[in-house]
């Protein structure tokens, strides 16, 4: 989804003379293949740090006469893509990286991206969203991470609306999500305007089952096991949305038992909930994938960070059956940042590897609460102004009101 293209450089230079000279000596039975009668073509003129006129990019392709080609030019569906990029050396750079000097580089388009998909699946235009629906080039870039393919089972334990499920199933992977809110899965805003007719926008595989389920009780039968090969999610950590299990705050307290829900109301009971704190939910959501998860699947969720001077957490939740192979960091703001954590299944879930997950689940509560306590708190660096100035002045107080730092939480 990030990479444009890829190319076989025939030349560079830091003029075109230099490119000219360049590409006459790169070998002819490496380009002649490419320049006969019998094929069509198109250059392309792509620049970095500026912008080319119409007119600019054809004097670029006139100047490019040097090279024998005897084809057709096809602009709609060509044999061959030929692509001349330009680098620019200005000192204003429009926010990008600095260039460190000019270059061109000529080449021949080995295989693209297929960035289309990306306005094909805007969520402008998806049929059912909620508030915290996952971008859809970002649940892309998830897919990936979890290497989602035909005939691979991906499972999603925050399912929402299923954006992410959807980007993997475009890969052909088959789908599987869990929710604790029913009203998200099984009603939606109608019989035209839920989870499901997501996937029927797009033509795409209808998920395997969308589940009621709790990630702090899961659902699974004792005997099952190691059946996913990817779990990929965006769980809940208090920003837009804040963690629920099931339960009641009388329940956990122990004020009142367990209760027994009436065969009479199943069909429309909605379970009573209760806070569930962002270190709980990974660990949950962890000991789940030890447990469901083949070996050599993969893992792949957000955790965030607040990028707080001297607040900066580097130690991520860990597990004995998994590897972390990746940490992708998206800045959302100058005080707050979500990483994309990718890790690998590597051992069978043993009930001595549970209880070495459990040791390290206390160690990591633990600093995550001493994290809190010193004034980490997420909400607040996502909520809060930059600076607050606290004074009697009424104008100023209104000013210093909280508001919304983030992007794409």
């Amino acid at each position: 989804i990030l990479v444009k293209g890829i190319y076989e450089l025939w030349g560079e230079g830091g003029s075109y003379e230099e490119l000219e000279e360049a590409v006459k000596s790169y070998p002819d039975e490496r380009k002649l293949p490419y320049l006969g009668s019998e094929s069509t073509f198109k250059i392309t003129v792509d620049s970095f740090g500026k912008v080319m006129s119409l007119l600019e990019q054809n004097e670029r392709i006139r100047g490019l006469s040097y090279i024998p080609f005897k084809g057709r030019v096809n602009l709609k569906n060509p044999d061959h893509n030929f692509w001349l990029m330009e680098t620019d050396d200005t000192a204003t750079n429009n926010g990008l990286p600095p260039v460190a000097q000019r270059r061109i580089f000529f080449g021949r388009e080995v295989g693209g991206a297929d960035r289309k998909l990306l306005p094909t699946y805007q969520l402008k235009s998806r049929n059912y969203l909620g508030p915290t629906a996952m971008d859809a080039e970002m649940a892309f870039l998830m897919a990936n991470q979890a290497q989602a393919a035909r005939g691979k089972l991906v499972y999603d334990p925050f399912v929402g609306t299923g954006s992410i499920l959807v980007s993997a199933a475009h890969f052909g992977a088959m789908t599987m999500g869990a929710d604790i809110d029913i009203r998200v899965v099984r009603d939606g805003r109608g019989p035209d305007c839920n989870v499901w007719s997501n996937f029927k926008q797009y033509g795409l595989t209808m998920p395997i089952a969308l589940l009621r389920a709790d990630n702090n009780l899961p659902p699974w039968r004792p005997g099952l096991k190691e059946v996913f090969d990817a779990i990929i999610c965006d769980p809940p950590y208090g920003v837009r949305a804040g963690g629920r299990k099931s339960g009641g705050r009388k329940l956990l307290k122990g004020v009142i038992g367990p209760y027994t829900v009436p065969d009479d109301k199943r069909a429309d009971h909605i379970p009573s909930t209760a806070p569930y704190s962002l270190a709980e939910c990974v660990h949950d959501l962890l000991d789940l994938a030890a447990r469901m998860l083949v070996i050599g699947g993969r893992l792949v969720f957000f955790y965030p960070m607040s990028r707080e001077e001297d607040s900066c957490e580097d130690h991520f939740p860990e597990h004995p059956c998994f590897e972390l192979v990746a940490t992708s960091e998206q800045i959302l703001s100058s005080r707050y940042s979500r990483v994309l954590l990718t890790m690998v299944k590597t051992s069978s879930y043993t009930e001595e590897l549970a209880l070495a997950a459990w040791m390290k689940h206390l160690e990591f509560k633990e600093n995550h609460s001493k994290w809190l306590e010193e004034g980490n708190n997420l909400h607040s660096s996502v909520f809060s102004p930059a600076d607050v100035h606290h004074s009697g002045d009424s104008k100023l107080s209104k000013e210093s009101k909280p508001k919304y730092r983030g992007k794409y939480v």
